[in-house]
């Protein structure tokens, strides 16, 4: 009796969702196709949401018994990832045991109802990206990198609580090394098509992706390496490869800047320049804060509020959360040296307009201020609109004298 105590294998439990394939005292648990167990039981769930299968396992098998060991049923599957386990037609479908690495013993397992693309502990990157509608990335997608497939997409599931499809991506070693911070990723399903004055110009990948769906990565042109990231770390899923161009940079912060002049030809994603250097772009004029925060009683000077959006990476320095941090902190101290935003016209032809940062030491001292939310930075007006100003500051300085006494 000792002996028999001593030298029998763990029985542990594993739940489905289903019993297909799943038959007492035949379906056998297998490792690397080496045979290590046999279900003894299969019992139904006393609330119908699945089967609890009894499986007993050779004493070989107990160190294998981790916390991250995963098990699933072998059956003959059609999919995006391909044809599997035609070998169950005739041999019958049994369970596939996939050992882990983590330090806790357990017992009791809950089995996977898709197969695992990515082995456990296989040296790689796991990456999340996300996207707020459904494309045609789905299951076993490949990853691509210039073409050259890389990795591929683990799962696909829908987040109710965020409202976004999330995708559970794995990118093959050493290939996890070209994913930095700047990285962006794309759906290349389907055929890219782009016509304009020079011709038409078609854009295609291979036959498969095309009719499977896909994902590619890259570095936007001009965009500067960012920083390594770990395990878990989250991307947007662009629609395309041109939606990436749109908006390369990842990271930046938003301001308010208000001006008492006109805003005509100041459009939604009109440059912000610091010098003639684009450092981000506008967002909208927010007139519904302004009318919701109320007017003031002379409303004939109430300035106008505009939202903007700046990014470091466009100024060449790592596109993080680190370099936004460090953009704001200068923009406070240049805001005390005099920096200030103006209107200019940026076309004289079609009357377009854009934001400018520049010093104007002349101007007194100014500070940050709040709106809503967000910080606002101080401006002054320039070119007409500034020399309409003073005129009209000194014609009202000029009727202030008392020149008739003074002539008297």
């Amino acid at each position: 009796v000792v002996h028999t105590a001593m030298t029998e294998g763990p029985t542990i439990t594993i739940d489905f969702k289903t019993a297909e394939g799943l038959e007492a005292g035949k379906t056998k648990v297998r490792i690397i196709s080496h045979e290590i167990g046999l279900v003894e039981e299969v019992l139904l769930k006393e609330d119908v949401s699945g089967v609890t299968a009894t499986v007993k396992l050779e004493p070989q098998a107990r160190p294998l018994l981790r916390e991250d060991t995963r098990f699933w049923v072998v059956r003959a599957r059609v999919g995006a990832g391909g044809i599997s386990g035609l070998g169950t037609l005739l041999s019958g479908a049994y369970i596939e045991m996939a050992p882990g690495t983590a330090t806790e013993y357990r017992k009791a397992f809950v089995g996977l109802e898709v197969p695992p693309l990515t082995p456990v502990g296989a040296p790689g990157l796991r990456l999340t990206l996300f996207n707020d509608r459904a494309g045609s990335v789905s299951t076993g997608n490949a990853v691509l990198f210039q073409g050259y497939e890389v990795g591929r997409v683990e799962a696909t599931v829908f987040d109710t609580d965020r409202q976004q499809v999330r995708y559970d991506i794995f990118i093959d070693a050493p290939f996890h090394e070209l994913v930095h911070s700047a990285t962006r990723f794309w759906d290349i399903s389907g055929v890219a098509v782009n016509a304009s004055a020079s011709g038409i110009q078609v854009n295609t990948v291979s036959v498969e992706t095309i009719l499977l769906g896909g994902v590619s990565f890259a570095t936007p042109p001009g965009v500067p390496a960012g920083n390594p990231v770990a395990d878990g770390a989250e991307f947007k899923l662009y629609g395309s490869y041109s939606d990436i161009l749109e908006n390369p940079y990842k990271h930046g912060t938003h301001y308010v800047v208000s001006f008492r002049q006109s805003l005509r030809g100041l459009l939604p994603g009109a440059p912000v320049e610091y010098r003639g250097i684009q450092v981000g772009r506008v967002e909208r004029i927010l007139l519904e804060e302004l009318t919701a925060s109320g007017l003031a009683a002379d409303r004939t000077n109430v300035p106008i509020p505009v939202l903007i959006f700046l990014e470091p990476g466009r100024l060449q320095i790592p596109d993080s959360a680190e370099s936004v941090a460090l953009l704001r902190t200068n923009i406070e101290q240049s805001v005390r040296d005099g920096m200030r935003a103006t209107l200019q016209t940026g076309n004289l032809l079609t009357g377009r307009q854009l934001i400018s940062f520049d010093f104007h030491p002349e101007e007194t001292a100014a500070e940050l201020g709040e709106f809503e939310q967000y910080t606002t930075l101080p401006t002054i007006d320039t070119g007409l609109n500034r020399l309409q100003t003073q005129a009209s500051n000194l014609l009202k300085k000029l009727n202030a004298l008392p020149l008739q006494d003074t002539i008297a």
